[in-house]
């Protein structure tokens, strides 16, 4: 049975192994806002270098019409990639927000689950120590019961012991009895025979 220790380092372990999951995407992210700020950059910067048509610069010779196209083009790209940026850092931010709104319910199930896993395992506790309990009281049981067939029998050997003495003693008195019987007989006999001579 996992302690509460084991099962926090369980869930730390876990919680690492997802967010390891996911650096791919953080990187992704963090390299795409960095791109983004470094377009910006460029952007501002192209912008205040281009001169106003209306107020031309004093001391700087005119640009070629080549140069102002050049910088055109830059600019163009410049504001192309950082619109490209933009909406791949809006692709991120919305599967960003939908993995954090599923940690955040798997965290919820596993607040479940860890709950659940603690009230299962102390009905397991109450369940085993009341089979030790039973298991207590059958062997006690058992032990009386044997107990029981044991002093059964013990008993009946006493009663076939007591059963062989009465049908020995009824015996030795019914010989007796003949023998009383008889000898009352002889004496019965033996008055009558002197009777008979007075």
């Amino acid at each position: 049975m996992t302690t509460w220790r084991q099962e926090y380092i369980l869930a730390l372990q876990a919680r690492d192994r997802s967010e390891q999951a996911q650096k791919p995407l953080y990187d992704a992210y963090t390299r795409l806002a960095d791109r983004a700020a470094t377009a910006d950059a460029q952007a501002r910067a192209i912008a205040q270098a281009e001169p106003n048509p209306t107020q031309p610069s004093k001391g700087a010779p005119p640009k070629t019409p080549a140069q102002t196209s050049s910088n055109a083009e830059s600019l163009a790209q410049i504001r192309a990639d950082l619109s490209e940026a933009q909406r791949s850092r809006d692709t991120l931010q919305s599967r960003l927000q939908d993995i954090s709104s599923g940690l955040q319910k798997s965290k919820s199930q596993s607040a479940i689950d860890k709950k659940r896993l603690d009230e299962l395992a102390s009905e397991k506790a109450t369940l085993t120590l009341r089979v030790r309990d039973r298991d207590e009281e059958l062997r006690g049981k058992a032990k009386l019961l044997e107990d029981i067939h044991d002093e059964t029998v013990s008993l009946t050997l006493q009663l076939n012991m007591a059963e062989n003495q009465v049908q020995r003693l009824k015996k030795e008195n019914e010989e007796l009895v003949e023998r009383w019987m008889a000898r009352m007989g002889e004496e019965a006999n033996a008055m009558n025979e002197a009777s008979k001579f007075t």
